[in-house]
C-alpha cells in the first residue's frame, strides 16, 4: 500500500497531540485568531501551556505525519445551491497513489479514503448540477485511466457526526 493512503495508527501520538486532534474534530473556532482561541480552550480544559504559534506548529506537524489531511469547513451543500454525491472506484493497487492524488486535487472533493473492498477508493464530490458532475467524472476517468468509477447518489440524506476520539477523556 502506498505511503499515506491508509489511516496512520494513533500509536506514537502524545497526549497533547491527541487532545488537539479531538478538539479540532469537535468544533474549530471561527474568528480572527482561531488557533489562539483553541489554544486558550485547551489550556483551560486540560491544564496545558499551548501558545498560538505552538498550536499552529503542532497542527502542521500532524499534517506532515498524515494524521491530519485537511483542516477546513464542510458545509451543508443543498441550501447553498450545490449537490453532493458519494463515488466509489475500483483502482488497481499500482494506480492507487496517483489516483488518490488526482482525486485530492479537485476542490470539489470533501472526502477521499481507501477501503478494503473491490471498490477500494471512496470519495465525495460537491457540484452545482448533473452536467458538472458528469464532466468531473469523465475527466477523472480520462486523466487516471480508471474506468470503474460509480456515482452513488443518495435517495435519502443522513447527517452523521463522526468524531474519532483519540484522548482517554
Amino acid at each position: 500500500m502506498p505511503e499515506g493512503l491508509r489511516p496512520v495508527p494513533a500509536v506514537g501520538l502524545s497526549d497533547t497531540e491527541r487532545l488537539i486532534l479531538d478538539a479540532i474534530q469537535e468544533g474549530f473556532p471561527i474568528g480572527p485568531r482561531p488557533f489562539l482561541e483553541l489554544a486558550d480552550t485547551l489550556n483551560e480544559r486540560h491544564g496545558l501551556r499551548l501558545t498560538e504559534e505552538g498550536l499552529i506548529d503542532a497542527v502542521k506537524a500532524l499534517k506532515a505525519q498524515n494524521y491530519l489531511r485537511r483542516l477546513g469547513g464542510i458545509f451543508n451543500s443543498r441550501p447553498l445551491g450545490y449537490l453532493s454525491t458519494l463515488c466509489a472506484a475500483r483502482v488497481p493497487e499500482d494506480k492507487l497513489e496517483a489516483f488518490a492524488a488526482k482525486v485530492n486535487s479537485y476542490p470539489q472533493v470533501t472526502h477521499n479514503y481507501v477501503r478494503d473492498n473491490p471498490l477500494n477508493v471512496w470519495f465525495t464530490f460537491s457540484y452545482e448540477n448533473e452536467k458538472e458532475l458528469k464532466g468531473l467524472l469523465e475527466s477523472l476517468r480520462r486523466e487516471t485511466a480508471v474506468e470503474e468509477i460509480y456515482e452513488l447518489g443518495a435517495k435519502r440524506i443522513f447527517k452523521i457526526r463522526a468524531v474519532f476520539r483519540l484522548s482517554p477523556d
